[in-house]
């Protein structure tokens, strides 16, 4: 079914052949070879999407610097509703998600409900933004996570020297990038080991904690002591719920699940009931052990809790939560790629981006596209920065999109919806989304405007690589034939499965 306007086969090379191959000598050279077809394959079952999603999830925030809630909160107690609000809200939102995966049934995630819903501008805005600041900032930031902790054993009691920090994280990324471009099976296998680490920090964490709770609960006496400043409320929310983010990535791969009607829904229900009960039960075990002042003075909350309750252990920690860093980079890595390689596909961005390696079966240029930009944000300055700006795009686009699904509920009543969320669960999700950005736009006006106005700048660049038809000559052949050569170097192909 076909809804919304689904004219954005424009490409940013218009006069491409009609059969979407450029390169079409070596496609046919490659055949005799290559008896499979050139395709995703649907790799991710029910266990490879438990992992990808909770391991996405379950990144460093947990570990390291939950305070964000906590300082926007006011206090322990309100600290600790926050995270459980949260927790539900992202439930509600991933239950969303659910039912809009299982109906329609493309990988992209949000990029590809916006477009099927609004049409291909605000489609545009959602990728173009998440190309150039949001995943490579993420990419970074868990990188650098990754770097300064698996380097923090060597350099003890000292830090580690920022050069060697941001050479271990682009040495990181580059170990990303090389599996997700080579093996599907490999990428998800990483994905499930380093998923049982981080689980096990968290439990060691958690039973550790009460433990000490049990015997002692005198930090609980006053949990709710001190003034809560509600206008800061919508920022300890979004603190929060971008330690969730991460519950939609399975709706990023949909075409590469395996029965994903059935898989989805059960993926995501126990992916979100583990991760709410990890975070609650884990700031619980924290403030258990730790005054709020000692919270907000840790660079490091898991490291400074180990200290004070494990011992000698505490050394192997920051190699756990490495560990749970790059496996959230691993698996937001897999994920976004199929959201660049849909959104090419669509015509949204260069062709290249849309082609699958002859071999592997990866999407390869996907893949490595976010690589330079990456390296370009973990040698600049504060990045935190810019996630800041976007939290408020991020949360705008997701309360459109189930918005949008309240709409379809409407005009496509016949519409096969094999998971049906009662309309109760999506109303109440764009009430609390669009009732925070509207505190936010209070709260913080100014990192929420320029959030915004980064993401308008996507709008010249879709008037003139793709509404503006009769481009130059040479900016056409220019195009081709860097399509070209990059097809021929990286050995890459259109996916038969879509091939016109």
């Amino acid at each position: 079914m076909e809804i919304g306007n689904m004219d954005a086969k424009q490409s940013l090379s218009s006069d491409l052949p009609e059969d979407g191959n450029i390169s079409a000598n070596l496609s046919s050279a490659n055949s005799e070879s290559c008896k499979e077809k050139v395709i995703l394959k649907k790799k991710v079952t029910l266990l490879r999407g438990i992992a990808f999603i909770t391991g996405t999830i379950i990144g460093s925030g947990i570990f390291i610097t939950p305070k964000g809630v906590l300082i926007n909160s006011g206090n322990m107690g309100m600290s600790l509703v926050v995270w459980a609000v949260c927790g539900i809200f992202s439930f509600f939102g991933a239950l969303c998600y659910a039912e809009l995966g299982t109906c329609i049934k493309k990988s992209g995630g949000h990029y590809i409900y916006i477009l099927e819903i609004y049409g291909p501008l605000l489609a545009f805005l959602r990728v173009w933004v998440e190309l150039v600041v949001i995943r490579p900032a993420v990419m970074a930031v868990s990188s650098l996570a990754f770097a300064r902790y698996i380097l923090q054993p060597f350099f003890m009691p000292c830090t580690a020297p920022e050069p060697a920090i941001k050479i271990t994280a682009v040495l990181a990324m580059m170990i990303v990038f090389y599996v997700n471009s080579t093996s599907i099976t490999w990428t998800a296998r990483i994905q499930i080991l380093f998923t049982i680490v981080k689980l096990a920090t968290i439990v060691i964490i958690i039973i550790s904690g009460l433990f000490h709770l049990s015997k002692d609960s005198s930090n609980f006496a006053d949990a709710f002591a001190g003034d809560i400043n509600f206008g800061k409320l919508p920022l300890a929310v979004f603190s929060g719920m971008y330690a969730y983010a991460g519950w939609f990535y399975l709706n990023f791969v949909i075409e590469e699940v395996e029965n994903p009607e059935k898989t989805m829904p059960i993926a995501i229900c126990v992916s979100m009931a583990i991760a709410t009960f990890s975070y609650l039960l884990t700031n619980v075990a924290y403030f258990a052990v730790m005054t709020t002042d000692e919270v907000l003075a840790s660079d490091a909350v898991a490291v400074t809790f180990a200290e004070q309750m494990l011992g000698n252990f505490y050394l192997a920690i920051p190699i756990f939560v490495a560990m749970s860093c790059f496996g959230a980079v691993n698996g937001g890595t897999f994920a976004v790629a199929r959201v660049f390689y849909v959104a090419s596909r669509e015509g949204h961005l260069p062709q290249i981006l849309s082609m699958i390696h002859i071999k592997k079966h990866t999407p390869l240029p996907a893949v490595v596209v976010l690589f330079p930009l990456m390296v370009i944000m973990v040698f600049s300055g504060d990045i935190s920065s810019l996630l800041n700006f976007l939290s408020f795009v991020r949360w705008l686009f997701i309360g459109l999109i189930v918005a949008g699904m309240i709409y379809l509920r409407f005009k496509y009543p016949a519409m096969h919806r094999p998971f049906k969320v009662p309309l109760f669960i999506p109303i109440a999700f764009c009430i609390s989304c669009f009732s925070l950005i509207g505190m936010s736009l209070y709260s913080d006006p100014v990192n929420t405007g320029i959030g915004f106005a980064i993401c308008l700048t996507g709008i010249p660049v879709y008037y003139v690589f793709l509404k503006w038809h009769n481009k130059p000559k040479w900016f056409q052949t220019s195009v081709d034939y860097m399509t070209t050569s990059l097809q021929t170097l990286l050995k890459v192909a259109p996916s038969d499965e879509h091939a016109d």
